[in-house]
């Protein structure tokens, strides 16, 4: 299995250190500690969800790493992402809170949650985050090419993956031609538009040709441009829906009319406007 591609059964995308990370994981941004979190892993993980991403900045590793424990599942099975809360100093010092607080040995992948500070001063720590063995793959979150550039130039191993906001209509076409000349997997999250995009036009004409739901539709066209996706939802009806991905295809024509809708203009950034 050549790196950059996925897999044959279309469930994961092979990283440039060899790793393989699953194509849908369950994002739970947004969602507080407690019940509620854990319920959500726990009924993804039941229903086949095999990928889970959290982040310091979330506040709730605790009830991932509980959820993951009540499930039953074995750990080598699910792949754990969680990401460097930038404000602070040291990535290693932190990914051992982080493994603390999810109850783990390691974590799959440790992204630096966005480029506060600069693009390049955290990467050597979370290099040194991966040779200690905290995380078995290390990469970035909401970076630019030019900050991907700069993380690949400025480190001894290039980021295996940059997260970032993307879907129809933030369709980020010159980080995704980029990211693939740099061997790094681009990565999709809030690909439903926190909602908006669900009630697009567009992507409801498609999903009635399509006889799937709007959500099902926009997970799907991540997965045909070869980009994992999270998706975060706290109702298993819900959930289930959303892992109901991989029985369809869409056509060109339907690929061709979502990519119309960017609102990008194909940009390089990962971000219209800094947040912090």
């Amino acid at each position: 299995m050549t790196v950059g591609a996925v897999t044959a059964d279309g469930r994961a995308r092979v990283l440039a250190d060899g790793n393989q990370m699953p194509m849908l994981g369950l994002g739970v941004w947004q969602v507080p500690n407690g019940p509620e979190c854990v319920n959500a892993v726990r009924w993804a993980l039941e229903l086949g969800y095999r990928h889970i991403d959290t982040a310091q900045a979330y506040g709730n590793e605790e009830s991932v790493g509980q959820a993951l424990r009540d499930s039953g599942v074995p750990r080598d099975e699910v792949f754990i992402t969680t990401k460097f809360y930038p404000g602070r100093e040291d990535p290693v010092a932190e990914a051992q809170q982080s493994l603390r607080r999810l109850g783990l040995d390691q974590v799959n992948l440790y992204l630096i949650h966005w480029p506060q500070g600069g693009a390049t001063w955290a990467w050597p720590g979370m290099e040194r985050a991966r040779e200690r063995g905290y995380a078995r793959s290390v990469g970035v979150s909401n970076f630019s090419v030019s900050e991907l550039d700069a993380v690949i130039a400025a480190g001894t191993i290039p980021p295996a993956v940059d997260q970032v906001n993307f879907s129809p209509l933030q369709y980020r076409r010159g980080l995704l031609d980029a990211s693939r000349r740099q061997d790094v997997a681009l990565e999709a999250y809030s690909p439903l538009g926190t909602g908006r995009n669900l009630s697009n036009k567009t992507v409801t004409s498609v999903a009635q040709r399509a006889g799937r739901i709007p959500a099902q539709v926009l997970l799907r066209w991540c997965l045909q441009h070869g980009l994992p996706v999270i998706s975060k939802s706290v109702h298993r009806e819900r959930i289930l829906q959303n892992a109901q991905i991989f029985d369809f295809a869409l056509s060109d024509e339907d690929m061709a009319e979502l990519d119309a809708l960017d609102q990008t203009n194909g940009t390089d950034r990962a971000l219209e406007s800094k947040w912090w």
